[in-house]
């Protein structure tokens, strides 16, 4: 039985929504719903107004103009997400990756090193209800 999940990315590149969905899809133990914004505007207007719950965030590390998840994602810890975040972006090794805790941060991952079995054990990892009860 595959378990259902429902992420949210958020994202200011449209093609890495085609992308994580292509790469979600292959993902057999997980029946994955992912919606897509562009904005962290689009993302606490989705928490606050969805009515869906979220068993996780994907958001990219820079947004335009020029937010960082150190800006970005305490806003969705303050409008109460409570689930986690993992951060995703295309390098992981500036210095300020190692503060990720500080910020709300649950996980960081290079796009690059995303895959079907990477999204599998971060879901496996970070989403601890009981999702094989077909919610």
């Amino acid at each position: 039985m595959t378990a259902k999940v429902h992420i949210l990315l958020v994202d200011d590149d449209p093609a890495e929504n085609v992308i994580l969905s292509a790469l979600m899809r292959k993902v057999a133990s997980y029946a994955i719903t992912l919606d897509y914004v562009e904005t962290v505007e689009g993302a606490l207007d989705f928490i606050r107004s969805s009515g869906v719950p979220l068993d996780m965030i994907l958001m990219d590390n820079r947004l335009q103009p020029q937010a960082d998840f150190r800006e970005t994602v305490p806003e969705l810890r303050r409008v109460g997400y409570i689930g986690p975040i993992g951060v995703i972006s295309s390098s992981i090794n500036d210095a300020y990756f190692q503060k990720i805790d500080d910020y709300g941060v649950d996980f960081r991952i290079d796009k690059a090193e995303l895959d079907p079995t990477a999204i599998e054990f971060i879901l496996q990892e970070y989403v601890k209800r009981d999702v094989s009860a077909g919610e």
